[in-house]
């Protein structure tokens, strides 16, 4: 049993939250939550050239409407804040300050253009430029290893633009355990000595994470797979601190639905899915990005096809509540090889949620559709369409294609329908029809069904003369729910209505 659980979700506020960080924020709160544990919002904000201004709003709606509201947070019981990392800048430079004192970091005043000129030295003689113990103290690059305390001090007062980077130790077998991988090992030779922070008072991502996690008390990081090759730096840090590090486990990618890679926005332009949550409108070029709330998805249903996406609970169930998600879930079930994206499965569990809805549900998010085109109709009526159809449906929006001939008399014929059903006898017939329609007293769909195959075996023709033309009078096409329940949901008077428009315009 985990004690004392904290995890966070630390996205950058870059622009609209993609579905593989919406699983990463899913497994952090399933996992908190099962351990009574709590679950932290950061916004990881130090890259403030790619800083989208509605991006952390949008982030914090995606959360709430996915049903994973974060207990900590910014603007909300801001024990350890402030959340955002931009307002937490002071603290990296004295934690900096800090590895440099204990000599696990060094000031590096390299140019950009000497560096370029080292790596392309360096592929001139077949080789890959790493800056760390082979050359860090070489003569070549200029940083506080080879320089005195005094020519540091001097470049730093003169204003000249410096780096702080880690000193990654030479020779060592680094061990270090994955919740979800296991046991992993590397070459610490092979580390470079990345940078920590920047003369412009802002820490590269591995400073602020690991001071923040650290003061946050984050017990475990759950994060993508794509952090992995940090977590030899981090582990070091941790060390280099002299803190106990948290456990880590990196979840596999979400992968395209065809081809290799990682799902990207792209994808699902081009195949016809979102990969966001929510819509999204981008400020700067009005472009709008489809979301799965506004196409119709269910945000439980929508959870449900996330979960799944490199979980599984170890039996044949697929359909789990939110509660039954958080007790069921274990680190040890995920997948260390990435999940393939299967647009088709999302909209199956999208209609294993409708059918799971009760239909005065369904038709209170019917109702406004229906209002949205003029058409008003009680609410008890409405459901019973709604209990008709919506086995055939996988979101609300397809309701009106599935339904609209019960409020609306059919303007148009199904071609195809029409050319293979409607004989030149077809009309005759029609007429003889709403005659002895018009003579039903007890117009209950069974009543109705009966007496009118009652009146076509009397004629000794074949059913299908009459009820493909009926249905096709109708609905318009061969589609729809028992015919006869449709005859007496329109009533009478409807029904001989739209039999003579069926005959004068087939």
């Amino acid at each position: 049993m985990e004690s004392n659980v904290r995890v966070r979700f630390a996205p950058s506020p870059t622009g609209p939250l993609h579905i593989g960080g919406v699983r990463t924020a899913l497994y952090n709160y399933l996992f908190a939550k099962k351990y009574n544990g709590t679950f932290i919002l950061r916004i990881e904000d130090t890259d403030q050239t790619r800083y989208v201004a509605n991006a952390e709003q949008y982030i914090i709606d995606s959360l709430e409407w996915c049903n994973i509201p974060f207990d900590e947070g910014p603007g909300k019981n801001e024990k350890f804040g402030p959340y955002r990392q931009s307002e937490r800048k002071e603290l990296y430079k004295k934690y900096a300050d800090i590895l440099i004192d204990s000599g696990w970091a060094y000031y590096a005043f390299d140019t950009s253009e000497a560096l370029d000129a080292e790596r392309k030295g360096h592929e001139e003689e077949g080789k890959t430029f790493i800056y760390n113990w082979h050359n860090r103290e070489k003569g070549r690059l200029v940083n506080s290893l080879v320089l005195t305390a005094d020519e540091v001090q001097t470049k730093i007062n003169a204003g000249e633009n410096y780096v702080i980077r880690f000193k990654s130790p030479q020779d060592e077998i680094l061990k270090m355990e994955d919740e979800i991988r296991g046991n992993i090992t590397i070459d610490t030779n092979t580390l470079d000595d990345k940078i920590l922070f920047k003369s412009d008072g802002m820490p590269t991502y591995h400073l602020a994470n690991i001071v923040d996690d650290h003061l946050m008390e984050i017990s475990h990081v759950i994060r993508g797979e794509e952090w992995l090759p940090s977590m030899p730096l981090h582990i070091l840090l941790y060390r280099a601190f002299g803190w106990n590090a948290p456990k880590f486990a990196h979840l596999p990618l979400i992968l395209k639905p065809v081809g290799k890679g990682k799902l990207s926005k792209r994808d699902g332009d081009k195949l016809g899915f979102p990969v966001f949550p929510l819509a999204y409108t981008n400020d700067e070029t009005n472009e709008v990005s489809r979301g799965y709330k506004e196409d119709g998805y269910f945000a439980d249903g929508f959870i449900n096809m996330l979960a799944f996406l490199g979980w599984n609970p170890g039996t044949e169930q697929e359909i789990f509540s939110l509660d039954e998600l958080v007790q069921s879930f274990d680190l040890k079930r995920v997948s260390k090889s990435g999940a393939k994206f299967n647009p088709d499965k999302t909209k199956w569990f999208n209609q294993q949620y409708m059918q799971s809805k009760s239909d005065a549900a369904l038709t209170d998010l019917y109702l406004p559709v229906l209002s949205e085109k003029g058409i008003s109709k009680d609410k008890e009526f409405v459901q019973k369409v709604v209990s008709s159809i919506k086995e055939r449906a996988v979101f609300v929006t397809d309701f009106w294609d599935l339904s609209s001939f019960f409020f609306e008399t059919p303007t148009e014929f199904d071609e195809k329908a029409a050319n293979k059903n409607w004989k030149p006898e077809t009309a005759q017939l029609m007429q003889e029809l709403a005659q002895v329609i018009s003579n039903v007293e007890d117009f209950s769909s069974a009543n109705t069904e009966k007496e009118i195959k009652e009146w076509i075996t009397a004629k000794e023709i074949g059913f299908g003369k009459v009820m493909q033309p009926l249905r096709l009078a109708l609905v318009g096409k061969l589609a729809g729910p028992h015919l006869f329940d449709i005859i007496a949901m329109i009533g009478k008077v409807e029904t001989i209505n739209r039999i003579e428009n069926a005959i004068k315009n087939l």
